[in-house]
């Protein structure tokens, strides 16, 4: 009984069931008659507390800075430190998933490029259908922008598809000057050294057993498996295409990104000028084979 609620509650106990009077039931309590009397002048908070509750069921990953961003596109600003007051009392607090122990010590920043298609980052991230038939998942991401260039799922993706998804990408976007990835078996093929001396586009592979050369991208993986991933139960191959379609538009146009300053990496390469194709293109179908592609 610490709380001025809490000791209210036994002013009105001590009153109503034992008939003692406001004084007497203060004086034992051991709190002034004013904090009793005391009404409350804070505003209502109904209607940030339900967009903010309806908002936390749509985003059911994201924390009480990113639902801020998505409440400040509307007009609703609160402190925030209210926010998080009321994102605690609403019980919307993101569960955190267990994970594997990570080995400490000192780390090197990564030097952040300084304008689009400088550097593209690439890894591969798996999954299963509900049938127990893995997937694989190609990401690349522009790692200035912080832009998901590309989710191309399927069974098997091999050096070549790989090649081929990248000259496909060039063709709407640019050409980058470095393409940053690990030591796996399909980039270091030689179908991707044939494809990056052919395009003439520097190739980098990170040390083995230092993913966190690669942040960028790994970065992106955790939240695509967070956010998307884990939240769905793929029934086919062509349905995972599809989530992963509407997931990476959402990712890029609407979803803000805490590193971006809330803005969307969409609104970030949109501030530069390209001087290539236009980048919005037809969606390619989600029924066909080697259309996994996914670009917007």
């Amino acid at each position: 009984m610490v709380t001025p609620g809490a000791k209210r509650e036994a002013v009105a106990y001590a009153r109503d069931h034992h008939g003692l009077s406001e004084r007497r039931a203060c004086s034992l309590v051991g709190v002034s008659r004013r904090v009793i009397r005391y009404e409350p002048t804070r505003p209502d908070d109904g209607a940030l507390r339900q967009r903010l509750r309806e908002l936390a069921a749509e985003r059911r990953r994201f924390g009480y800075r990113r639902l801020g961003y998505l409440l400040a596109r509307e007009g609703m600003r609160p402190n925030h430190k209210k926010l998080l007051r009321i994102y605690r009392e609403e019980g919307l607090r993101v569960r955190r998933r267990g994970g594997r122990k990570r080995a400490l010590g000192t780390r090197a920043p990564m030097a952040l490029p300084q304008g689009p298609n400088q550097r593209w980052s690439l890894d591969f991230v798996s999954d299963s259908l509900v049938c127990g038939r893995r997937f694989r998942i190609l990401c690349i991401v522009d790692d200035f922008t912080r832009e998901c260039l590309a989710l191309v799922a399927d069974t098997s993706l091999s050096g070549i598809r790989v090649a081929r998804e990248l000259t496909t990408l060039i063709g709407l976007r640019g050409k980058p000057h470095m393409v940053v990835s690990d030591n796996g078996t399909e980039l270091t093929s030689s179908a991707i050294l044939r494809w990056s001396q052919e395009r003439q586009v520097e190739w980098h592979y990170i040390a083995p057993g230092k993913p966190m050369q690669n942040g960028f991208v790994e970065s992106f993986n955790g939240r695509l498996r967070d956010e998307c991933l884990n939240e769905t139960l793929f029934t086919s191959l062509a349905h995972a295409r599809f989530v992963l379609m509407a997931w990476r538009y959402d990712y890029n146009h609407v979803r803000p990104h805490s590193k971006l300053g809330g803005q969307t990496p969409a609104e970030i390469a949109g501030q530069w000028s390209w001087g290539h194709a236009p980048r919005t293109i037809a969606i390619p179908s989600i029924n066909h084979h080697e259309g996994a592609g996914l670009y917007l």
